[in-house]
């Protein structure tokens, strides 16, 4: 099904995207500045799911982004949304098929390491796949990937290095740690967190991990950034809530963009 959907896509855009950007929860306007953008929702896409998750538009943006061709997928499928995996998932596989070979995904997480604060930038080392169940559960995909693979750097540590290095040139703080996923869509208990402290998860969300997991299956590049949105519960002792995740995500805005876009300039 998926050569299906790209099908489509490559009847629609005559170009070429190396590099994909996942735009997580509130960073949707980074897609505003692409240069002689092509839009296609996803609802349009043959097998594509519709994400109903708040500030997510919903489509792809293909056009010339840092002085690269990039698409953007301005929206995820979540799994609290009640997909499966596969079909939260289902986009990656798509992207492989039209010639993705690095993949950058973003979310806004919550900070469960106590030294981070709310609008700092966290580089994604490493991941605790929390949600269950994996994206690669069922026939394999011999075409995509191996059965069984290595995922030691599932973060690829050259991407890594030029996020650094990106950070360092427009003076941008840059905080380094282990994400861990959960399913959602309630926030977590603060003695989760406390758990999750334990085992060495500086940031927690509900996304990014199977979308990795499949980048990696695939032979992706990846590069993992988390927009720490707010502390985790019983970090601050204060109720959390979802729209101000979006409404923080969006003032760092500004920041995660230039980011964004000095590291696609490098890569």
């Amino acid at each position: 099904m998926f050569q299906e959907s790209a099908n489509y896509l490559k009847s629609k855009v005559n170009r070429s995207s190396g590099i994909a950007i996942i735009l997580g929860s509130g960073l949707g306007e980074l897609a505003q500045k692409v240069e002689n953008p092509v839009y296609i929702n996803y609802q349009e896409i043959p097998h594509f799911k519709t994400s109903t998750a708040p500030d997510h538009k919903g489509r792809f943006v293909f056009g010339s982004f840092g002085g690269k061709e990039v698409v953007f997928m301005q929206g995820r499928l979540h799994y609290y949304e009640g997909y499966s995996l596969q079909e939260v998932t289902f986009p990656i596989r798509v992207l492989k098929e039209i010639g993705v070979k690095t993949l950058i995904v973003t979310n806004a997480a919550g900070g469960i390491n106590k030294t981070f604060a709310a609008g700092d930038i966290m580089l994604i080392e490493d991941h605790i796949n929390l949600l269950g169940t994996s994206p690669l559960i069922g026939p394999n995909i011999a075409s995509h990937g191996e059965r069984f693979f290595d995922m030691t750097y599932a973060y690829t540590p050259r991407l890594q290095k030029i996020a650094k290095e990106s950070a360092a040139q427009i003076g941008l703080p840059l905080q380094k740690g282990v994400y861990i996923a959960c399913t959602g869509p309630s926030f977590e208990t603060p003695a989760e967190i406390r758990a999750f402290r334990l085992w060495g998860a500086d940031a927690v969300g509900m996304s990014t991990v199977p979308e990795v997991i499949v980048a990696v299956h695939c032979g992706m590049e990846v590069l993992g950034l988390s927009l720490i949105t707010n502390a985790a519960a019983g970090v601050l002792g204060t109720p959390l809530c979802g729209q101000k995740v979006i409404e923080t995500a969006q003032k760092k805005g500004r920041e995660f963009e230039a980011l964004i876009e000095r590291i696609v300039e490098q890569i």
